[in-house]
């Protein structure tokens, strides 16, 4: 493909996704009180926000109010108001309105410069070079003395070096160290990532190697960019912001004097509006917005004269005093999550690039199904540029610089990735089962690493929610807070619980709100989707699959095209112990061998690694007070709560199900004033319900009072029913709303 080829499928591409995220794609916010200021042509209007938006000045914007839609740009947005000019008016008054405002433009600003790099033969010259690494290799293989020299060297005498940096394995270091080599032989070095925290990371490492060495110059060293934590405790100044501080402190205070006054004045106009205060607060946005421009040409200054640079893609994209730059190396981390067209304009502001990331970890998001967005915006530039392809074949291309050796996960982890994922190509650090001892001899399961906790038999709890079409598992659920509570009293204080439904995590985050909120502010607990741990590690890390019966088959996540990085990416953040929690028979049933949860659930068969669900009683050793663990047999608990039911009951009987004579009774003489709902697709003669819902479960529960839950007991006789083991209580008002909210509907009789 030639390059101008490149070039208009690139913008193509970026232009079918922008035209999908203004048709069906926006980031909703509603304001309130909204006044006009002024109408000189344009009409400039303040509006109260119930929390800080951080909207860029000078953003897009849309104003739907009632039904009208008003197009315009935003002026200011700091504290809890907002300052937007229109192109019409909207009237004097707004009570309530909604501002939209979507992230398109940094894809318009990337096809702008795209149309730059195109009217440039060097820098078309260095795209061309990054999409077909077809030239030889030129570095000398006989000087190497480690891996970090082995990549200065093939960064010095090759235009293009990929760097595979699989889970683990110092990634971090080796560019750090790569970087502070360049630096000391004072060449120029931009760091991108499409992510604030991993730039962060790096330049922190970069600064720290360099003050190791005493060789840092403040100044030298330089984190262009907003919303970032670098350098914080740090007595030089490594930030755009810091620098400032120290070097044009007047300038700082005559900014912050103004914001301050500025604040003060949209306090009193939100109390009681008035001409002379909007003209005041106009005129006190023009005094800041001179101050601003100041402070903007003191950082270009400091981008100008530094020799280190990190910042963002989408930043080195919209801000000239980066893409106006030529740097000796231009460092990518985390490629194989950006954009393609992003990876070739960040390979054109350099005369030699380094592109590193792991592509078998989940590839860029774009919304649209567009042939050219799946083409170029859904999968990375290892892939496009025919690296990834090598592998697949057995071989590491020329221009790959693997980093081979992992020391995050206990090896009992690492040696299904490492075979399956990794071909075998990473082998684990001699140090790694010694440093990870400690986490994998506390509870639960002390002594052992990795574990597959079956759910298989236990009944088919696994719904589709109404709403989102996504999956959730309320049992899987309840087993999996019981880990994370008796991981967190084991002493664990990172703990991950990741899931391939949102609608899950989401269940999960019910639970730790409502049960768990003082403990997440002593550990760091985060419950979430796989893309939200990419790049995070964990001491622990329960992965729950969440598909079981009645579903008829796998999902797409676990199965699709991407499950493998997906996969990968859930056992990879594991450092001491990874809880695989998930029902074998389903997957042994529904999903075929070659597919990578199959052989995850084999593998872990085959190494002893599974504890039954019947087991359960053998390592719940801490009850927590609102989730009660009791054997399905002992009905006469669940039924002194019926009993004691004071104003409502819920009970979903399955259809198979043949309500034993006991359960009856208590039904019939329950309390007068407890109202019963079932929830059956058959009708029970015996029960005389205040509501019938002939929706229908899978699974029998009773919620009692709205915030009592009875989960997993053994109730009556039924065609196929497997005898559950043990029952869950669980005390949770949001949960069991949740659930009533997705079973039971408005056609009650």
């Amino acid at each position: 493909m030639t390059k101008t080829v490149y070039m208009k499928e690139w913008q193509q591409a970026l232009e079918n996704e922008i035209l999908y995220l203004k048709k069906y794609g926006s980031n909703k916010y509603r304001v309130t009180n909204g006044r006009l200021l002024s109408n000189d042509g344009t009409f400039t209007y303040y509006f109260d926000t119930a929390f800080s938006l951080k909207i860029p000045v000078g953003s897009s914007i849309t104003v739907m109010w009632g039904g009208v839609k008003q197009g315009g740009r935003t002026l200011s947005s700091e504290g809890k108001g907002i300052i937007v000019q229109l192109e019409q008016s909207l009237g004097d008054l707004i009570p309530e309105a909604y501002i939209y405002h979507d992230p398109w433009e940094l894809l318009e600003q990337l096809i702008e410069r795209l149309d730059e790099v195109n009217k440039s033969k060097q820098k078309r010259l260095r795209v061309n070079r990054l999409m077909n690494p077809s030239m030889p290799a030129k570095h000398p293989v006989e000087k190497i003395k480690s891996n970090v020299h082995e990549l200065v060297l093939r960064s010095k005498y090759n235009p293009v070096t990929f760097v595979w940096g699989p889970p683990g394995t110092g990634k971090t270091y080796t560019l750090a160290r790569v970087a502070a080599n360049k630096y000391f032989q004072e060449k120029t070095v931009l760091i991108l990532s499409h992510s604030n925290q991993a730039v962060d990371v790096l330049i922190s490492e970069i600064s720290a190697f360099i003050k190791k060495k005493d060789r840092f110059k403040e100044g030298d060293v330089l984190r262009y960019g907003s919303n970032t934590g670098v350098g914080e405790d740090s007595e030089e100044a490594l930030t755009t912001s810091q620098l400032l501080q120290k070097q044009e402190h007047s300038l700082v205070e005559d900014k912050n004097v103004l914001i301050e006054e500025r604040k003060n004045l949209k306090h009193d106009i939100s109390r009681s509006f008035s001409k002379r205060d909007t003209n005041q607060l106009l005129e006190l946005e023009k005094k800041i917005a001179g101050v601003l421009e100041k402070i903007r040409q003191k950082e270009i200054e400091f981008v100008k004269n530094a020799l280190v640079v990190g910042s963002t893609l989408a930043k080195a994209a919209s801000d000239p005093a980066i893409y106006g730059k030529d740097f000796d190396v231009v460092i990518v981390d985390e490629a194989s999550m950006a954009y393609v067209p992003q990876a070739a304009f960040a390979a054109s502001l350099g005369k030699r690039v380094i592109i590193c990331g792991d592509f078998k970890q989940l590839p860029p998001i774009a919304s649209s199904r567009d042939s050219l967005v799946t083409k170029w915006l859904k999968e990375d530039v290892f892939h496009r540029a025919g690296v990834a392809d090598w592998v697949e074949e057995g071989k590491l291309h020329p221009h790959l610089f693997l980093l081979k050796e992992q020391r995050r996960m206990h090896p009992d982890i690492s040696a299904f990735t490492n075979r399956y994922i990794y071909h075998s190509l990473v082998g684990d650090h001699e140090s790694v089962r010694s440093s990870r001892k400690r986490i994998v001899e506390h509870a639960p399961f002390p002594g052992r690493a990795a574990i597959l906790l079956d759910t298989s038999y236990m009944g088919a709890f696994c719904i589709t929610e109404k709403s989102s079409n996504s999956r959730s598992n309320l049992w899987q659920a309840l087993i999996s807070f019981q880990l994370i509570h008796e991981s967190y009293l084991g002493g664990a204080r990172s703990i991950g619980y990741v899931t391939p439904y949102r609608a899950q995590a989401n269940l999960m985050d019910l639970l730790l709100q409502d049960l768990y909120e003082k403990e997440r502010l002593t550990a760091d607990i985060v419950s979430a989707t796989v893309h939200r741990f990419q790049g995070s590690e964990r001491d622990v890390m329960i992965f729950d699959t969440v598909d079981s019966n009645p579903q008829e088959r796998a999902g797409m996540l676990l199965t699709g095209k991407d499950s493998e990085r997906l996969i990968n990416v859930a056992i990879t953040r594991t450092k001491g112990k990874f809880i695989h929690v998930c029902n074998l028979a389903f997957i042994r049933k529904h999903v075929y061998n070659r597919k990578t949860i199959r052989q995850l659930v084999e593998h872990q068969e085959k190494h002893q690694q599974s504890v039954r669900t019947k087991d359960i009683g053998t390592w719940i050793r801490n009850q927590h007070p609102n989730l009660k663990w009791i054997h399905a047999l002992k009905l006469d608990k669940v039924l002194r709560d019926i009993e004691n039911a004071r104003s409502s009951i819920v009970i979903s009987l399955p259809v198979t199900i043949v309500l034993p004579e006991t359960w009856t009774n208590v039904l019939v003489h329950r309390n007068p004033s407890a109202t019963l709902t079932v929830i059956s697709e058959k009708p029970i003669p015996e029960i005389q319900a205040d509501s019938w819902q002939e929706a229908g479960c899978s699974f029998p529960f009773v919620v009692i009072d709205e915030h009592i839950l009875w989960l997993g007991f053994q109730l009556g006789r039924g065609k196929g029913l497997q005898p559950p083991f043990i029952a869950a209580k669980l005390n949770s008002e949001k949960v069991c709303d949740y659930l009533i909210g997705q079973l039971v509907t408005d056609n009650s009789n």
